[in-house]
């Protein structure tokens, strides 16, 4: 069968999605959010432009059921939207910039919402949004994952670690993170990437701590997606995922997004974001070598075929932060330092990536040299200093802090 010949045949299959507008709602005093139903979770593209200042949102395979023309008030002029082919194309024209987040696809019961959040805010003189961020903590629920010595489990490791990546994206001016699974939950394969999809996430990183058959077997690893395992272990862990990989295709829901049949439509988008999937990885992998606490399992970026990396234009990384089966790294992973440096290299291997690859519409549009911390309840300089690879002196001395104490809801500037 010729490409052509099965790009026919995937069409087929690929019914136009019906778009209606839903409302605009003011959700606080500075904050509007525009909503639209949709039919099915769809592949969307989002960004900004100026002068005049608008935002646009692009849904691929779809259709408008009604014409969509709404005027509204100030910052919103009107919201409007076309038909290309089988893109809709959404705009939602401004009186001013605004901060705007990256559109969300929501479910609610039957239905499908597509969410575009935007807040007031007159310091800006164009659109902006953060980077979002998927972290995955792996396993969770009924799926422990690796077990290491005096029972350490890979989901509760992988679980802290997230959580350490959290805090600090969260409190990063031009990032924010969405958390895959906040708690111990059972959670599929496909759901892990579609909620990524459904979050709006711009990249998605899966965090890890396996197993293997050899105790020996010790180090952090970055993987991305390939059909073909590029080491024993990797096609090791692969295998793993083999009986859940297939039952987590059988368990595809009608309203979610299909990556198979969109990678057949769309290959020129999947072989860029295998392209910027090793570039994250690589600069990941970078930071974790630079980690005293943790040894390398391999030096350069491997590949296995994991599920929660086929997401066709998300970059998507999977990190290994060790082998709890091996006793050296699962004491290394049981602490909190250990985990924090590995939280630290996740970070700084994203911050360093969007500084090469720079993110339309963002805070990240241009290295700035630097990042912006809130300090929060409980936190310390020295603390500080190790979450973002600096010195307390480099932190006293950009901020001019002297011997003034730090307090919560304080601004400080980071060079990295």
């Amino acid at each position: 069968m010729n490409k052509l010949v099965l790009l026919c045949f995937l069409s087929l299959f690929v019914r136009a999605n019906e778009i209606t507008f839903d409302s605009i709602e003011q959700t606080s005093k500075k904050e509007i959010t525009i909503s639209f139903k949709l039919e099915k979770v769809s592949l969307i593209r989002s960004y900004s432009l100026e002068n005049p200042s608008r935002i646009v949102i692009e849904v691929n395979q779809s259709e408008l059921k009604n014409n969509i023309d709404v005027p509204y008030n100030y910052p919103i002029k009107k919201v409007r939207a076309s038909q290309d082919g089988g893109l809709t194309r959404i705009v939602v024209d401004l009186y001013e910039s605004v901060y705007w987040q990256n559109p969300s696809q929501i479910i609610d019961e039957e239905n499908i919402y597509l969410k575009l959040a935007i807040k007031k805010d007159k310091n800006l003189n164009k659109n902006i949004r953060d980077i979002v961020v998927a972290i995955d903590a792996g396993h969770g629920g009924k799926y422990p994952g690796a077990v290491g010595p005096n029972n350490i489990l890979e989901k509760d490791i992988t679980l802290l670690i997230a959580k350490e990546l959290q805090r600090t994206l969260d409190n990063t001016t031009g990032y924010r993170s969405v958390m895959i699974r906040a708690g111990d939950e059972t959670i599929g394969l496909n759901d892990r990437y579609q909620n990524a999809r459904k979050f709006g996430a711009d990249i998605f990183i899966s965090i890890h701590a396996d197993g293997f058959r050899l105790s020996s077997v010790k180090g952090a690893s970055v993987f991305i997606w390939s059909d073909e395992a590029s080491s024993t272990v990797a096609r090791n862990l692969s295998d793993k995922q083999r009986k859940r990989i297939q039952a987590d295709i059988k368990n595809l829901k009608p309203m979610d997004f299909n990556e198979d049949v969109a990678r057949a439509l769309y290959p020129e988008m999947y072989k860029n974001k295998i392209s910027e999937s090793k570039a994250l990885g690589s600069k990941i992998l970078d930071q974790l070598k630079r980690d005293p606490f943790t040894k390398i399992h391999k030096k350069n970026v491997e590949y296995a075929d994991f599920r929660v990396l086929k997401s066709i234009d998300i970059p998507s990384v999977l990190v290994e932060s060790g082998f709890i089966t091996n006793p050296e790294d699962a004491q290394r992973l049981k602490g909190k330092p250990g985990r924090r440096m590995i939280a630290r290299s996740i970070f700084l291997g994203i911050h360093n990536y969007f500084k090469e690859k720079p993110k339309a519409n963002t805070f990240m549009h241009t290295d700035p040299g630097h990042v912006i911390y809130e300090i929060q309840k409980g936190d310390v300089l020295s603390e500080i200093a190790i979450r973002f690879g600096v010195t307390v002196d480099e932190l006293n001395e950009t901020n001019s802090l002297g011997n003034k104490s730090i307090y919560p809801g304080q601004l400080i500037k980071i060079n990295i």
